[in-house]
This record gives structure tokens, sequence and C-alpha cells, in this order.
């Protein structure tokens, strides 16, 4: 029998408490601090950085290390053999789908593509100009007045039918916010098309002329899906599961999770090395740019990564991604890309970048991809959401079925005032 291992916290009055180490199947050991209430004491951690705020067994980041895993199969793997709904069925479900299972999920998602035709309407209440997320937010959460049928959270039938309808319907959604958003008539989407190949019709169709996709573009966004499925206990995720352990149904859940993604400091990446590119302005303007970096006038975007000290396990991916479809455009002259190409260049060989360990991540080049693509700007934290979902729904059907779920409560170490009596306004 294994012994069991604590750490002992001991005060400087004298009392002690014994707090259990839990390890865990790959990454460092948890010290579970659930009784440090017996003390009358609790943990401060700002931001979470060393606290695990759950249990899961969907997704694992070794930054150090640049590793990657959903339900252990690195990313590298599945963004190279799987399609994005084999990777959908693997977070849901714990294990890559057989061929019949894979077809069976295949035809469930299609019937759910569709979405109510009273939530079209919803569209006509936004401005034109309103951002393609604020959309997002408020039609994604609106589908829980539609679909009564399953929102009994504690139903495990449930909760795998509004996992069906999220990933199915949000693509349709995104669709329909951008093309809102240009002016143009929504495009239904067409069962005989594959996951990313409708969503791509419904994005770039018109009811004028049938629209066919290019198979290297579908390869390519099919990618981005994948990379972007699920990473941990992110901003996002954690907003989710937080909502989602006071009960809420799940599509107000992913919501929630679309609202934390807006913040620039989250999913708003990609978009910001675009707007870095376009103020550098021409490649022989980057190892200027790139000086002023190390002397503290710019910042340095696409590079570096909260949780990865090593290269981004799926930069090297879209790396590769990024050739492909600027060659199959014939945009490999793009001065853009050549801005990316010699910022990339001076980062991995001058030790300036390289002591600081800031490689080049993900977001340095999907969003060259997502503009290659003809995605604008505006809807490229779309499609992280759309992506997203998955992991989101994943994670939220996990949390519900955790035995040791409870409602979320952070503490907090109060700094304000002490007890005051009231003072009437005559008397201020």
């Amino acid at each position: 029998m294994e012994k069991k291992r604590v750490a002992t916290l001991t005060l400087d009055d004298g009392r002690s408490i014994e707090l259990p180490i839990i390890k865990g199947e790959l990454g460092p050991d948890v010290i579970d601090i659930r009784d440090l209430g017996k003390l009358g004491m609790f943990s401060y951690d700002p931001g979470f950085l060393s606290t695990a705020s759950c249990s899961s067994a969907i997704t694992f980041i070794d930054g150090d290390a640049g590793l990657l895993y959903y339900r252990g199969y690195p990313i590298e793997q599945l963004a190279e053999e799987a399609d994005f709904l084999e990777v959908c069925q693997l977070l849901l479900n714990g294990e890559l789908p057989n061929a019949e299972q894979k077809s069976g999920f295949e035809a469930t998602i299609k019937q759910h593509t569709m979405v109510h035709d009273q939530l079209a309407r919803f569209f006509s209440g936004f401005r034109r100009d309103a951002h393609p997320m604020a959309v997002m937010v408020g039609v994604v959460g609106a589908l829980s007045a539609f679909y009564h049928d399953s929102l009994d959270i504690n139903n495990p039938e449930h909760r795998a039918i509004s996992a069906h309808r999220l990933i199915a319907k949000v693509p349709t959604i995104a669709a329909m916010a951008y093309k809102y958003n240009i002016g143009e008539p929504f495009m239904y989407p067409k069962n005989k098309l594959g996951y990313v190949e409708n969503f791509m019709h419904m994005m770039f169709g018109t009811p004028c002329e049938e629209y066919v996709p290019n198979p290297v573009l579908v390869r390519a966004l099919e990618r981005i899906f994948i990379l972007h499925a699920d990473h941990e206990q992110n901003a996002s995720t954690s907003t989710v599961r937080l909502a989602g352990s006071s009960g809420a149904n799940p599509f107000a859940c992913v919501s929630s999770g679309i609202a934390a993604l807006w913040g620039p400091a989250h999913g708003g990446a990609n978009e910001a090395v675009l707007k870095m590119l376009a103020e550098i302005g021409d490649v022989a303007h980057v190892a200027d740019f790139m000086k002023g970096v190390k002397e503290k006038k710019y910042r340095l975007m696409g590079f570096g990564h909260r949780v990865y000290k090593n290269m981004d396990p799926r930069a090297s991916v879209m790396r590769r991604t990024c050739y492909e479809v600027l060659e199959e455009l014939n945009l490999s002259d793009d001065p853009m890309f050549k801005m990316a190409i010699e910022l990339e260049k001076i980062a991995l060989s001058d030790q300036y970048f390289i002591d600081r360990k800031l490689y080049p991540n993900v977001d340095f080049y999907s969003g060259i991809v997502l503009r290659a693509l003809g995605i604008p700007t505006n809807m490229f934290t779309v499609i992280f959401a759309l992506a997203r979902t998955i992991g989101w729904i994943s994670q939220w059907s996990e949390m519900i079925a955790d035995a040791e779920r409870r409602i979320g409560r952070p503490r907090q170490l109060y700094q304000g005032a002490t007890k005051r009596d009231f003072v009437p306004i005559e008397q201020r």
C-alpha cells in the first residue's frame, strides 16, 4: 500500500495542519488545501496561478516542455491526422471514434445545423456595425429560450443533446453574424458538406452562385479549429465552469465563455499580431522594431505565452499551414508574411529573445492564415469561439458529472475600511 503523502503547514503560533498531496497522472503534484479552513485561514492566489480549481481528464499542458495533449493524444498528431468532428468526439467522450461512431456523430451534427427561424429575427435587433462577438454573446445565450427539451443538466442524455446542438449551431450563428455585419443574406447550411466546408459555404457563399470550398483552405481552417478546441483551465473555460457550477443551462454557460474570450488579453491575440505588422509597415523596418522591443518602446505580439515557456506545440503546425495557404493563394510575397518571417528569424536567433523564451505562438501565424482565407479581423475571435465551443461544453459536462462539484465561491483578502458607524448627512 502506497504511503500517504502530506505537506505540513506550521503557523507562527505553533498550530499546524497536515495537507494531503495528490498525484496527477501527468504534471506536478498538488497540495489539497481544502482543510485550511480548520485553522480559520485560506490561501491567497491572485489569478489562480498556483491553484487547481478542478480535477479534469480532458486536456494536459506542460508549458516547460511545450506539450499539449487532448485526452492523452499530442496536439500535433491530431492536427495532422484527425478531422475536427473526430476531435469533438474525443474531447466529449474520452476516446477517438471508430468508423461507425464517427459516421453516426457526423449525421447527428448535420441534423442540428439549422437554427430556429425565429432566432434569425434576433439579428435585426442589432446594429449592422455591431461587433460580431456582441452578437454571438446574445444569440448563443438565447438558444436556451428555444430548446427547452434538453435543459435538465442532471440528465446525461440532455447534456449530450445540448452539446450536439452547440457544436452544430454555433458555426451557423457565427456565419449569420458575419453576413448580417456585411449586409448579405443568410446562407442555410448544406448537409452534403463536411463541417468546415459547410461553415465556409455559410460564410462566403451567396444565393447568386454555387460556392465551392478550396480543399487546401478547408484543411487549414480545420487545423485552426483543432488547435483551438481546448486549452485546459484558461479564463473562458474557467468562466464556463464557474457559471455552470451554479446550475445554469449550457447555452448560458457557453455564452459567458464567449464574453470572457472577447477580452483582448484572451481571444484577441491574433488580431493584435496583424495590428502590430500593420504598424511596422515594411520588412525593412523589422530590425528597428525589434531593437525598439528590446528598449521597451514597443510590445512584441504573438511571441511568448502565459503557459508555454518553450515552443507552443500548436505553432509549428500553424506555421506549416501558413506556408501551404499562402502558396495555394499565390501570396508568398505577401508583405505581412514577409514581415512575420523576418520577426520570427530575429526572435529565434537573438539571445535577448531566446533568454526570455519569446518563441512564436499559435496566434502569430493564425492571424495571417485567417486574413488570407478572407476572414476579417473583427471575426477572428468569433472563429476562436466557434472552435473552443467543444472544449467549453466538454469541460462543462465533465464538471456537472463530477461528484465533488460545488458552486464556485472564491474567497478574498479584505483590505477595506474596518467597522465604522453611519454619520447622518448633515454631520459629514
